[in-house]
């Protein structure tokens, strides 16, 4: 039985879209599949791992009969990839194979039934409807996921917390040595009828999917939150999720208000200094000591060889020394997931957080805990 004929790239883009939740290995045989539905000239593909679930409609597809299959995803992705790119391809579906024919080319793989592929249901009452664009969302993203645990025991750390109020759209991520914030705002106020505010904890895997696929254009994200579920809608692609259910630590607990000692960076020499003490950090601990004194920053990093680095870096600074230790990775994430010119840094002393901020935006704020060096 014929199913369609269409180019390689038009049925590798979907395939790809949908395949990168599927994992390698997994309890249940038919999760290392892709569910293929063909209606028409309409191609569904979805992929699902019970937590999370991608879905995604294209049109355009010539062919044959209506049809619903699955076939394992990372085969038919590794053999869409090795054919030429504008190969022609068509696939058969008979007695429980799928055959994929290219030129001389022709791959067999067995197929499951698709009645038996479990999915995720769209919620139909929705507690809020947000709209914001793709570049919007994804650059929010970028300023805060890096700073989620991965698997802590406390797992509502393991996700990131979004706060829809009125019109705003925040974002927390915290894996209690540091905690980024970020926000933006809506395209649309908070449509709901029964709150003006919503929180929500998204799973690290969809946070990092999210990423990946969002474009950054101003084309619309719409998000709709309900119960346990979330649900990203963005060009042909459906994502649905679950939350995470726990209750996230109080942010605004952790934010210091009144740090007296503020010092403008430039942030691409001070990244690169930090890249050079990295260097010689000890692998285990990373630490770097950061030595504020008039008009001078030192940096400075040693390891279990007795081996030192030292960067020195002029400032707009007059006042009490301070020396005051840190993880270098978690100064590099900031960093590096900035786009401006320049940071600000708030300091008190040696034992207390750090804050870092952008110069006239009150909209990222990111705490990093000192450590002992």
């Amino acid at each position: 039985m014929l199913l369609l004929t269409t180019t390689r790239d038009a049925l590798l883009a979907p395939l790809q879209s949908v395949a990168g939740i599927v994992e390698k290995r997994h309890t249940l045989p038919i999760l290392s599949n892709v569910l293929i539905e063909k209606h028409g000239d309409q191609l569904t593909m979805l992929a699902t791992d019970i937590e999370i679930q991608i879905r995604t409609t294209t049109g355009g597809h010539i062919g044959g009969e209506d049809a619903a299959i699955t076939v394992g995803a990372r085969k038919l992705q590794d053999i869409l990839r090795a054919l030429p790119d504008s190969a022609e391809i068509s696939l058969t579906l008979d007695d429980k194979r799928l055959t994929v024919k290219a030129g001389r080319s022709r791959f067999q793989l067995q197929t499951l039934p698709a009645a038996d592929y479990p999915s995720l249901n769209p919620p139909t009452d929705a507690t809020a409807r947000l709209s914001i664009s793709q570049r919007a969302f994804k650059r929010q993203l970028a300023q805060v996921s890096y700073a989620m645990a991965q698997q802590d025991i406390r797992y509502y750390l393991n996700g990131l917390l979004i706060i829809a109020d009125g019109g705003e759209l925040r974002m927390v991520a915290t894996d209690g040595h540091r905690l980024a914030y970020a926000a933006s705002d809506l395209d649309a106020p908070l449509g709901s009828e029964h709150a003006q505010r919503y929180e929500a904890i998204l799973p690290r895997k969809t946070v990092l999917e999210l990423a990946r696929q969002l474009a950054d254009n101003d084309d619309p994200l719409e998000i709709v939150l309900a119960g346990n579920q979330a649900v990203f809608r963005f060009g042909p692609i459906e994502l649905v999720t679950k939350l995470i259910d726990g209750k996230f630590p109080d942010y605004e607990r952790v934010i210091p208000q009144a740090h007296p000692k503020l010092i403008s960076f430039a942030r691409q020499p001070l990244l690169g200094a930090l890249q050079r003490a990295a260097i010689l950090t000890n692998e285990k601990f990373r630490g770097v000591r950061m030595v504020l004194e008039d008009g001078i920053l030192k940096i400075v990093s040693t390891n279990a060889e007795q081996e030192e680095a030292m960067d020195e870096l002029e400032i707009d600074y007059q006042g009490d020394k301070l020396d005051i230790g840190f993880n270098v990775t978690y100064l590099l994430d900031v960093l590096n997931n900035l786009s401006s010119e320049t940071v600000d840094w708030r300091f008190n002393d040696g034992n207390s957080s750090a804050l870092i901020t952008l110069p006239g935006n009150d909209k990222f704020k990111y705490v990093v805990m000192p450590m002992r060096i």
